[in-house]
């Protein structure tokens, strides 16, 4: 089943079955973050990435460099393991993995999840590629994507038990928006693409046929 459908068989489900406050709630804070983003402040393709030294769930270190000395990078960034469209995305992404790597990229997913948070999501998705920690959205940051969600969700997340300061290991309440960069084995941003619309995420196929355009 094509990704895009499966997300929106959730966002079905939701509209169908999620009590009105807080479909008001998720909605209205939908529509705030697509109103709001500025596209143009974030990375922008041909802009070089900055580096990053981010967690493993092993407990040590990834470098960028060390990465991209093997070649070119696909990264992209989501809210967390407690969103099932993040899920969704990230399965996606697995289910095409062999085909990325035989294009000889390397797959890296990053989220301001504490490393043992991301380990979780990796076990429960069977993620085979990389997963790093950008505790307190540093890296996303310098991106220019990170989004403070607005207070009237907290009562949401708690209601659902996802508890973000747990997670994250801060009360900050932000998350970067759903963004998937092609960066070349240079460090350079072939392609960008950011959806302040969480239910929506960029299908594997479309990164497959970026990472053609490398060859």
């Amino acid at each position: 089943m094509a990704l895009a459908t499966q997300l929106a068989n959730v966002q079905d489900k939701f509209d169908r079955e999620a009590p009105d406050q807080v479909k008001r709630a998720i909605n209205n804070s939908r529509s705030e973050v697509s109103t709001t983003f500025n596209r143009g402040a974030a990375i922008q393709e041909g802009a070089t990435l900055p580096a990053f030294h981010l967690s493993n769930p092993s407990g040590g270190k990834t470098d960028s460099a060390d990465l991209l000395a093997k070649g070119p990078i696909l990264i992209t960034f989501y809210r967390g393991g407690w969103c099932p469209f993040c899920n969704l995305a990230l399965r996606d992404l697995q289910l095409n993995l062999d085909a990325f790597k035989a294009k000889g990229i390397t797959l890296v997913a990053i989220s301001p999840e504490l490393p043992d948070q991301s380990l979780s999501t990796a076990e429960k998705n069977e993620l085979k590629f990389i997963v790093l920690s950008d505790v307190g959205n540093k890296f996303a940051r310098q991106l220019g994507i990170v989004w403070k969600q607005p207070d009237t969700l907290r009562p949401v997340f708690k209601a659902f038990g996802n508890d973000l300061q747990q997670h994250n290991g801060d009360d900050s309440f932000e998350v970067p928006v759903p963004c998937t960069l092609l960066v070349d084995q240079k460090g350079v941003v072939r392609n960008a693409h950011m959806e302040p619309d969480f239910t929506k995420r960029l299908d594997a196929s479309v990164a497959l046929t970026w990472a053609d355009a490398l060859q």
